[in-house]
Protein backbone atom coordinates (compact mmCIF):
# COMPACT_ATOMS: atom_id res chain seq x y z
CA UNK A 1 0.00 0.00 0.00
CA UNK A 2 2.92 2.52 0.74
CA UNK A 3 4.60 2.04 -2.53
CA UNK A 4 1.24 2.62 -4.29
CA UNK A 5 0.52 5.72 -2.33
CA UNK A 6 4.11 6.91 -2.53
CA UNK A 7 3.56 6.43 -6.63
CA UNK A 8 0.43 8.17 -6.59
CA UNK A 9 1.67 11.19 -4.34
CA UNK A 10 3.94 11.82 -6.61
CA UNK A 11 2.44 11.81 -9.68
CA UNK A 12 -0.20 14.84 -7.82
CA UNK A 13 2.98 16.56 -6.77
CA UNK A 14 1.69 15.68 -3.20
CA UNK A 15 4.52 15.86 -0.11
CA UNK A 16 4.25 12.71 1.85
CA UNK A 17 6.48 11.53 4.96
CA UNK A 18 6.54 8.37 7.11
CA UNK A 19 4.17 9.71 9.39
CA UNK A 20 1.51 10.22 6.74
CA UNK A 21 2.01 6.47 5.26
CA UNK A 22 1.32 5.26 8.58
CA UNK A 23 -1.68 6.80 8.83
CA UNK A 24 -3.08 5.83 6.02
CA UNK A 25 -2.51 2.27 6.95
CA UNK A 26 -4.08 2.51 10.45
CA UNK A 27 -6.83 4.47 8.05
CA UNK A 28 -7.19 1.11 6.46
CA UNK A 29 -7.13 -1.28 9.22
CA UNK A 30 -9.67 0.20 11.09
CA UNK A 31 -12.07 0.59 7.53
CA UNK A 32 -11.77 -2.78 7.17
CA UNK A 33 -12.34 -4.13 10.62
CA UNK A 34 -15.34 -1.44 11.21
CA UNK A 35 -16.83 -2.30 7.53
CA UNK A 36 -17.24 -6.06 9.31
CA UNK A 37 -20.18 -4.46 11.89
CA UNK A 38 -21.33 -1.79 9.53
CA UNK A 39 -21.50 -1.74 6.18
CA UNK A 40 -19.37 0.99 5.17
CA UNK A 41 -17.37 0.32 1.94
CA UNK A 42 -17.93 -2.34 -0.92
CA UNK A 43 -13.69 -2.01 -1.69
CA UNK A 44 -11.76 -3.54 1.00
CA UNK A 45 -8.77 -5.06 -0.96
CA UNK A 46 -5.96 -3.17 0.25
CA UNK A 47 -4.35 -1.70 -3.29
CA UNK A 48 -8.19 -0.86 -4.40
CA UNK A 49 -8.50 1.56 -1.25
CA UNK A 50 -5.02 2.83 -1.68
CA UNK A 51 -5.93 4.06 -5.08
CA UNK A 52 -9.61 4.07 -5.42
CA UNK A 53 -10.65 6.02 -1.55
CA UNK A 54 -7.21 7.23 -0.29
CA UNK A 55 -5.56 8.81 -3.63
CA UNK A 56 -8.94 9.64 -5.00
CA UNK A 57 -9.99 11.66 -2.35
CA UNK A 58 -6.65 13.82 -1.96
CA UNK A 59 -6.96 13.93 -5.78
CA UNK A 60 -8.20 17.31 -5.26
CA UNK A 61 -4.65 18.70 -3.43
CA UNK A 62 -3.59 18.38 -7.29
CA UNK A 63 -5.77 19.95 -9.72
CA UNK A 64 -7.00 23.08 -6.72
CA UNK A 65 -4.74 25.08 -4.64
CA UNK A 66 -6.49 24.86 -1.19
CA UNK A 67 -4.78 27.17 1.39
CA UNK A 68 -3.16 26.98 4.66
CA UNK A 69 -5.97 26.35 7.67
CA UNK A 70 -8.49 26.28 5.81
CA UNK A 71 -11.98 25.26 7.13
CA UNK A 72 -13.13 22.75 5.07
CA UNK A 73 -16.66 20.54 5.46
CA UNK A 74 -16.55 17.37 3.95
CA UNK A 75 -20.72 16.85 3.35
CA UNK A 76 -22.30 13.66 3.31
CA UNK A 77 -18.73 11.94 3.97
CA UNK A 78 -19.51 8.53 4.51
CA UNK A 79 -16.66 6.80 5.70
CA UNK A 80 -14.70 9.97 5.50
CA UNK A 81 -13.92 10.49 1.64
CA UNK A 82 -12.47 12.37 0.63
CA UNK A 83 -12.35 14.91 3.83
CA UNK A 84 -10.08 12.26 6.25
CA UNK A 85 -7.68 11.44 3.44
CA UNK A 86 -7.23 15.46 2.84
CA UNK A 87 -7.12 16.16 6.36
CA UNK A 88 -4.17 13.26 6.61
CA UNK A 89 -2.08 14.72 3.79
CA UNK A 90 -2.43 18.32 4.73
CA UNK A 91 -2.90 18.46 8.86
CA UNK A 92 -3.58 21.95 8.58
CA UNK A 93 -7.10 22.07 7.14
CA UNK A 94 -9.75 22.79 9.84
CA UNK A 95 -11.95 19.88 9.47
CA UNK A 96 -15.60 18.99 9.89
CA UNK A 97 -17.33 15.74 8.63
CA UNK A 98 -21.02 15.52 8.31
CA UNK A 99 -23.17 12.28 8.00
CA UNK A 100 -26.84 11.38 8.64
CA UNK A 101 -26.24 8.32 9.98
CA UNK A 102 -24.52 7.84 13.02
CA UNK A 103 -22.99 4.60 12.98
CA UNK A 104 -20.75 5.82 10.23
CA UNK A 105 -20.07 9.17 12.24
CA UNK A 106 -19.00 6.61 15.74
CA UNK A 107 -16.24 5.17 12.70
CA UNK A 108 -15.11 8.85 11.88
CA UNK A 109 -14.85 9.37 15.45
CA UNK A 110 -12.51 6.63 16.12
CA UNK A 111 -10.38 7.32 13.47
CA UNK A 112 -9.95 10.58 14.25
CA UNK A 113 -8.60 9.22 17.90
CA UNK A 114 -6.80 6.36 16.66
CA UNK A 115 -4.99 8.60 14.12
CA UNK A 116 -4.21 11.55 16.23
CA UNK A 117 -5.75 13.99 14.08
CA UNK A 118 -6.73 17.61 15.53
CA UNK A 119 -8.81 20.08 14.64
CA UNK A 120 -11.66 17.54 12.92
CA UNK A 121 -15.11 17.48 14.16
CA UNK A 122 -17.27 14.87 13.21
CA UNK A 123 -21.61 15.54 13.25
CA UNK A 124 -24.51 13.59 13.31
CA UNK A 125 -26.71 15.86 11.32
CA UNK A 126 -28.19 15.72 7.72
CA UNK A 127 -26.79 19.03 5.25
CA UNK A 128 -29.91 20.67 5.27
CA UNK A 129 -30.94 21.33 8.53
CA UNK A 130 -27.22 21.54 9.24
CA UNK A 131 -26.33 24.53 6.88
CA UNK A 132 -29.23 26.21 8.81
CA UNK A 133 -27.15 26.54 12.09
CA UNK A 134 -25.44 29.45 12.33
CA UNK A 135 -22.15 28.37 13.30
CA UNK A 136 -22.22 26.27 10.26
CA UNK A 137 -24.39 28.69 7.56
CA UNK A 138 -21.76 30.81 5.73
CA UNK A 139 -18.93 29.70 7.67
CA UNK A 140 -16.71 27.22 5.95
CA UNK A 141 -13.97 28.15 3.01
CA UNK A 142 -13.98 24.63 1.16
CA UNK A 143 -16.53 22.22 1.16
CA UNK A 144 -16.52 18.84 -0.82
CA UNK A 145 -18.31 15.86 -1.38
CA UNK A 146 -17.78 12.67 -3.04
CA UNK A 147 -20.64 10.68 -4.71
CA UNK A 148 -23.54 11.77 -2.93
CA UNK A 149 -26.02 13.39 -5.44
CA UNK A 150 -26.39 14.91 -8.93
CA UNK A 151 -24.85 17.54 -9.09
CA UNK A 152 -27.98 20.42 -8.60
CA UNK A 153 -28.65 18.26 -5.12
CA UNK A 154 -25.59 18.72 -3.82
CA UNK A 155 -25.36 22.18 -4.93
CA UNK A 156 -27.80 22.60 -2.66
CA UNK A 157 -26.45 20.69 0.28
CA UNK A 158 -23.09 22.00 0.24
CA UNK A 159 -22.83 25.90 -1.38
CA UNK A 160 -25.20 27.12 1.80
CA UNK A 161 -22.05 26.12 3.87
CA UNK A 162 -19.80 28.83 2.32
CA UNK A 163 -18.42 32.26 2.50
CA UNK A 164 -18.39 34.14 -0.42
CA UNK A 165 -15.07 34.29 -2.07
CA UNK A 166 -15.05 30.05 -0.63
CA UNK A 167 -15.24 27.20 -3.07
CA UNK A 168 -17.03 24.03 -3.69
CA UNK A 169 -15.42 20.65 -5.08
CA UNK A 170 -17.86 18.18 -5.96
CA UNK A 171 -16.11 14.40 -6.81
CA UNK A 172 -17.79 13.27 -9.83
CA UNK A 173 -17.30 10.58 -12.60
CA UNK A 174 -17.89 10.22 -16.24
CA UNK A 175 -21.31 11.78 -16.30
CA UNK A 176 -19.78 15.06 -15.08
CA UNK A 177 -20.01 17.38 -17.70
CA UNK A 178 -23.90 16.17 -18.34
CA UNK A 179 -24.60 16.82 -14.65
CA UNK A 180 -22.98 20.38 -14.60
CA UNK A 181 -25.11 21.26 -17.74
CA UNK A 182 -28.34 20.42 -15.80
CA UNK A 183 -27.11 21.87 -12.35
CA UNK A 184 -25.98 25.54 -13.55
CA UNK A 185 -29.41 27.23 -12.32
CA UNK A 186 -28.77 25.54 -9.27
CA UNK A 187 -25.62 27.23 -8.93
CA UNK A 188 -25.91 30.06 -9.93
CA UNK A 189 -29.10 30.57 -8.02
CA UNK A 190 -27.32 29.73 -4.62
CA UNK A 191 -24.67 32.03 -4.67
CA UNK A 192 -22.18 30.05 -7.11
CA UNK A 193 -20.26 30.83 -10.95
CA UNK A 194 -17.36 29.99 -12.20
CA UNK A 195 -18.12 26.24 -12.59
CA UNK A 196 -15.23 24.43 -14.80
CA UNK A 197 -14.43 20.73 -14.47
CA UNK A 198 -11.30 19.29 -13.55
CA UNK A 199 -9.84 15.48 -14.93
CA UNK A 200 -7.79 13.42 -12.45
CA UNK A 201 -6.09 10.78 -14.48
CA UNK A 202 -2.83 8.49 -12.24
CA UNK A 203 -0.96 6.71 -14.90
CA UNK A 204 -0.89 3.15 -14.18
CA UNK A 205 -3.89 2.82 -11.76
CA UNK A 206 -7.07 2.64 -12.86
CA UNK A 207 -8.06 6.58 -11.46
CA UNK A 208 -10.17 8.32 -13.66
CA UNK A 209 -12.83 10.59 -12.47
CA UNK A 210 -13.91 14.26 -12.59
CA UNK A 211 -13.86 17.19 -9.29
CA UNK A 212 -16.36 20.29 -10.30
CA UNK A 213 -15.36 23.29 -8.64
CA UNK A 214 -17.81 26.49 -7.73
CA UNK A 215 -16.60 29.46 -6.77
CA UNK A 216 -19.09 31.11 -4.09
CA UNK A 217 -19.69 34.35 -5.59
CA UNK A 218 -22.86 36.15 -3.44
CA UNK A 219 -24.93 34.64 -0.17
CA UNK A 220 -26.93 31.60 -0.37
CA UNK A 221 -31.00 33.32 0.33
CA UNK A 222 -32.29 31.90 3.99
CA UNK A 223 -34.38 29.74 2.15
CA UNK A 224 -31.44 27.39 0.63
CA UNK A 225 -31.00 24.26 1.45
CA UNK A 226 -35.05 23.47 1.49
CA UNK A 227 -36.12 21.10 4.14
CA UNK A 228 -36.85 17.08 3.40
CA UNK A 229 -35.87 15.47 0.22
CA UNK A 230 -36.74 18.73 -1.98
CA UNK A 231 -32.94 19.13 -3.03
CA UNK A 232 -33.29 15.46 -4.22
CA UNK A 233 -36.72 15.41 -4.98
CA UNK A 234 -37.36 18.67 -6.54
CA UNK A 235 -33.85 20.11 -7.96
CA UNK A 236 -33.87 23.79 -8.50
Amino acid sequence: MKDILKKGFEALKIEYDEIMLDRFKLYYELLIDYNKKVNLTAITEKNDVAVKHFLDSVSLLGVCDVDKDVRMIDVGTGAGFPGLPLKIARGDIKLTLADSLNKRVEFLKLCVNELGLLDVECIHSRAEELAHKQEHREMYDFAVSRAVANMATLSEYCIPFLKVGAKFAAFKGPSANDELALAKNAIATLGGANACIKAVNIADYDLSHSIILVDKITNTAPKYPRSGNKPLNKPI
